[in-house]
């Protein structure tokens, strides 16, 4: 027997003698012998190229290396995230199908839509929050007047209800932090809604409507191409993606708001799975190449624990739930 035969041997053998091991380990765990023994879904309730596409996809690669299966991202756009993320609540609780649960999703639906068809609590078992990416507010090229916050303001004002934005739908995230821009800034404005958010970039790019709040990183590269400009981030501090671009609390407009990411899986999934997949996620938000996506996207990781995830969407549907009710914001049934 050759050296290098020998050496392949005795690998072989080494690994053969560890399967044994690892079982018991799992078991030892309460993880089901051999889990995952098939690939991992991630439904998307959004369509393809849009901030949660992207960031859940940058995040499939980490969990890929962490868990040693093929982790595939399942687009299931509509209806402001519902039909997705219905779909995750009615697969099989073992595991392998997680959604990427986002604000919209888990946070502000319950509020502005008359019946939801999932529960964001009940039908789901929190795994780890992944993310959050700041807002920016940008405008079209086509509006040549508009330079700064102040003159956005000051062309709203004299519009009276004529400047448009876009969102990815009525009562998202991206309408709601518009609201509140609106609201505190005393002007009325033409809500456009679309489908997602990258119809709705490609709208402003196009000059068919004037401006939208969303996620600095797609803002951000339609500035670099001078289709559009960022005038201000809804961010506490400002940040290197955007040099030069002042925060809304430089502007006097108490606004730090944007998009958070996390992972859940549906209800009754064993909690040993839940903890492994907690493990495999903080793992997941360190590999090189999310973290390369995260930064496009000036994102950090954030990995929780389940009950602190948990904890923060319970607060962050009684704030957006409050902007909801003070707007009498309402999704058509």
């Amino acid at each position: 027997m050759s050296t290098s035969t020998r050496r392949l041997f005795l690998a072989g053998a080494t690994a053969t003698l560890a399967l044994p091991r690892l079982a018991a380990a799992q078991q030892a765990a309460g993880l089901p012998a051999g889990w995952p023994d098939r690939p991992i879904r991630i439904i998307v309730p959004y369509s393809a190229g849009g901030i949660t596409d992207v960031i859940s996809r940058g995040v499939a690669i980490g969990l890929q290396a962490a868990l040693g299966q093929p982790v595939v991202v399942d687009n299931r756009p509509g209806a402001n995230g519902t039909i997705g993320t219905t779909a995750a609540a009615r697969a099989p609780a073992d595991g392998t199908t997680l959604t990427m649960g986002i604000t919209d999703t888990f946070a502000i639906n319950r509020s502005t839509f008359p019946s939801l068809p999932y529960n964001d609590e009940g039908d789901f078992a929190p795994i780890s929050m992944v993310t959050r990416v700041p807002f920016a507010l940008m405008i079209g090229a086509h509006r040549r007047e508009i330079t700064d916050f102040a003159s956005f303001v000051r062309e709203a004002q004299r519009e009276a209800g004529r400047l448009s934005h876009a969102s990815w739908g009525v009562g998202s995230s991206s309408h709601l932090a518009f609201e509140f821009i609106a609201r505190s800034q005393r002007f009325e404005k033409l809500h456009v809604p679309f489908a997602a958010q990258a119809p709705g970039m490609q709208a402003v790019a196009s000059g068919q409507v004037d401006s939208m709040m969303l996620p600095v990183g797609g803002a951000e590269s339609l500035a670099r191409d001078n289709r559009a400009h960022i005038i201000a981030l809804a961010h506490p501090q400002r940040i290197d993606l955007t040099p030069g671009v002042p925060t809304l609390g430089e502007l006097g407009v108490p606004l730090s708001t944007g998009l958070w990411l996390a992972l859940y899986a549906p209800a009754r999934t064993p909690p040993a799975i839940v903890a492994r997949l907690n493990e495999a996620v903080r793992s997941a938000v360190r590999h090189e190449q999310t973290l390369a996506v995260f930064r496009q996207q000036a994102g950090t990781p954030e990995p929780s624990t389940p009950e602190e995830l948990a904890a923060f969407v319970r607060a962050e549907r009684e704030q957006w739930g409050q902007l909801v009710r003070e707007k009498g914001i309402r999704v058509a049934a």
